[in-house]
């Protein structure tokens, strides 16, 4: 996502009917904050806090790994995982707009030494071909493909949940080539799950390793866990260490990760009924001022994401004559907007989120 120097803060604004610029802006509720505050912690670098040795625990059960480590962020949990199933020189497939690449700073290339190969959208989710012939066999003169990484659910593509069928391709692929490892970036693998019916741990099945992140769809302030084998998760305690990650009594912020796991799973499914709702506006506002609203990228979104296009000289406009009525959306470049919906977001808000944008589109 590209952030627009102009954004408003929610300082600056009075009554904010819904802040849809991300599902990273939810609030803890009453619950969350009570669970943080009573939260029993310890010095986790000795791994002696107990709230997040449950936290651990529970994640590793329900992403079917043999452990988990609490880690700050998505960000370092993907690039932990990098570090250790890669060598500097090493090539990491990935799909051409992934966070991983599009998002991290460049932190692939500069904590790990490894350079990325970039597959398109199509051919990477469908793992067809031409997606396969850009793994690298090890040989005196390439860059040995030593990792994929795969991104679920998928930002820049609206939320899209990585198929099944495609899922299937890529683990029948992994089984034949053991040296390559494979790694989900699963921020939001839970809006996978609930889009699909299935099990976390059915998605992350064959997976050498996994980010997993509650600070999004769950709503959990702070965190993210890397979760893989015992080994892995092991040797993953050393490079948080030594990227800065030990955070001593973090059960304080774990808690809340725990509290999300435990009564915000469940939900998640009614945050994919609000985006539909926005789909629809978008839909509708598309046919009826066409010389404005020039395109919806996710007529019929899967999970939480939304996205309109307008010209894109007038897109600054419309985040700011949305914000200046409380409705907060992120320009992303090109004229496109987002919006997605979390469970900050109440339905009862939306006909008032639905007036807005049709009011401010026709003011533009």
């Amino acid at each position: 996502m590209i952030h627009s120097m102009n954004q408003p803060t929610t300082s600056s604004i009075r009554n904010i009917i819904a802040d849809l610029r991300s599902d990273t802006f939810t609030q803890p509720g009453k619950g969350m904050r009570a669970a943080m505050a009573s939260a029993e912690v310890g010095d986790d670098v000795f791994q002696e806090d107990p709230t997040i040795l449950e936290l651990e625990e529970l994640v590793a059960g329900i992403t079917g790994f043999e452990a988990a480590i609490y880690v700050p962020s998505g960000t370092m949990s993907n690039q932990i995982a990098i570090n250790l199933q890669t060598r500097p020189g090493d090539s990491v497939l990935i799909e051409a707009e992934s966070h991983v690449f599009i998002y991290e700073a460049g932190a692939g290339p500069a904590l790990s030494g490894i350079q990325f190969d970039c597959v398109n959208s199509e051919d990477f989710m469908q793992w067809n071909d031409s997606a396969m012939a850009l793994v690298r066999e090890d040989s005196l003169h390439s860059a040995t493909t030593s990792m994929i990484v795969l991104e679920n659910t998928h930002n820049r593509h609206g939320g899209r949940v990585f198929p099944l069928s495609g899922l299937e391709r890529i683990r029948a692929f992994r089984q034949s080539h053991k040296g390559v490892a494979l790694h989900c970036d699963g921020a939001r693998i839970w809006n996978a799950a609930a889009a699909t019916d299935k099990d976390v741990s059915e998605l992350l099945r064959g997976f050498d390793s996994a980010s997993v992140c509650f600070s999004k769809g769950l709503g959990a302030p702070v965190g993210s866990a890397l979760c893989g084998s015992r080994d892995l998760v092991a040797r993953a305690r050393k490079v948080r260490k030594r990227w800065g990650g030990g955070m001593r009594q973090a059960g304080i912020v774990a808690a809340g990760a725990l509290y999300a796991l435990r009564h915000h799973r469940e939900r998640i499914g009614e945050d994919h009924l609000q985006a539909g709702v926005l789909a629809k506006l978008f839909r509708d506002l598309c046919a009826e001022h066409p010389e404005k609203a020039l395109a919806a990228k996710t007529p019929n979104p899967q999970t939480n994401m939304v996205y309109l296009q307008v010209r894109p000289k007038k897109a600054q406009a419309l985040v700011d004559a949305l914000a200046a009525v409380g409705v907060l959306v992120l320009p992303t470049g090109g004229g496109w907007i987002r919006a997605v919906t979390h469970l900050d977001v109440r339905a009862d808000a939306m006909p008032k989120v639905c007036s807005a944008f049709a009011n401010c589109l026709k003011g533009l």
